[in-house]
């Protein structure tokens, strides 16, 4: 299968493309920056900044890709540039969206009031009606690296590659994934208690016993690849994370076999004020995924957990 990937030099996007080149597809990789990560043999490079490919244009569409795979979306322009550059030109996109679209993500960062909704959310569970999650009321400075977080929503993403009729569409929605190359290192606050031979790790009562959607990054890749190799994706949705759903917790104690570290996690006396209302669990429902696309975990959890340890540990946060 011709493939162009947007994106997919650090985290999810790099497992994603290893695993496609490893099953024979034909890939070439749109991407702003040479990346130090070893890429497979065999696939195109093309340099150039998504938000100003107009000179790109021609070349991305004499490719005549079968699928389109759009790792790094972040504002709707995005999504219109993608559909208006290969509308009559592509078979399919797949859009790379994120837990953060449902009503219940809103209720958790407290942008929307409210008492929590039910968890945990199918593909067809209500979406945040307060658009913008991370706009504050004054607008981010033009030089600030992060001010394209102001326009930052996946929500309008999704509908406009989903509305496409000359363009189908097919959206997965990320958990908060861990693994190997986490820029945002998810597991180190935690890890590095342990390390430090801590005998406890207290939680706020209210985190203790939250529930998120978690992915391994290997698993997570997996996911996505089974979405853009079969066309009986195109006009769906598919939420994707682990099934077993612990709550902080648990997942912490899990964390604890996996380094082999000796401490006890405690619940502290009293919460403590938070920005989030950790009443409300962030878990999404896979069942669509694993159903009609055979989705299952091919890195099992204590695996996942010893990978990502040993990245970090190596890679600790600058």
């Amino acid at each position: 299968m011709n493939i162009l990937i947007i994106g997919g030099t650090r985290f999810i996007g790099y497992y994603t493309l290893c695993q496609l080149a490893a099953q024979g597809h034909n890939l070439t990789l749109f991407h702003r920056n040479p990346t130090p990560l070893q890429l497979p043999e065999g696939i195109q490079e093309i340099l150039g900044d998504r938000r100003q490919w107009d000179s790109q244009i021609p070349a991305l569409r004499a490719m005549q890709p079968e699928v389109v795979l759009d790792m790094i979306p972040v504002v709707e322009q995005d999504a219109i540039s993608l559909t208006k550059t290969f509308s009559g030109h592509a078979g399919r996109v797949v859009l790379i969206s994120s837990c953060d679209v449902y009503r219940a993500y809103g209720r958790l960062i407290k942008s929307e009031p409210g008492d929590p909704v039910p968890a945990p959310a199918s593909e067809d569970a209500p979406l945040r009606e307060k658009r913008f999650p991370y706009r504050g009321e004054t607008p981010r400075p033009e030089d600030d690296p992060r001010r394209i977080l102001d326009d930052y929503d996946k929500i309008p993403i999704e509908q406009h590659v989903l509305s496409q009729p000359d363009l189908p569409g097919t959206v997965l929605r990320l958990p908060m994934v861990y693994g190997p190359y986490d820029y945002q290192h998810r597991l180190h606050g935690y890890l590095q208690q342990m390390d430090s031979q801590v005998e406890t790790i207290s939680l706020d009562p209210q985190l203790a016993q939250w529930r998120g959607a978690r992915g391994y990054v290997e698993n997570v890749a997996h996911a996505i690849t089974l979405a853009v190799a079969n066309p009986q994706a195109a006009g769906r949705v598919y939420n994707v994370a682990e099934p077993w759903d612990f709550t902080e917790h648990e997942w912490v104690e899990q964390i604890g076999r996996a380094v082999g570290w000796n401490g006890q996690v405690v619940i502290s006396d009293e919460s403590e004020d938070s920005d989030a209302d950790y009443r409300q669990d962030l878990t999404v429902d896979t069942r669509r995924l694993r159903e009609e696309m055979g989705y299952d975990e091919i890195v099992p959890l204590q695996t996942a957990l010893e990978k990502t340890i040993e990245w970090e540990r190596a890679h600790p946060p600058a």
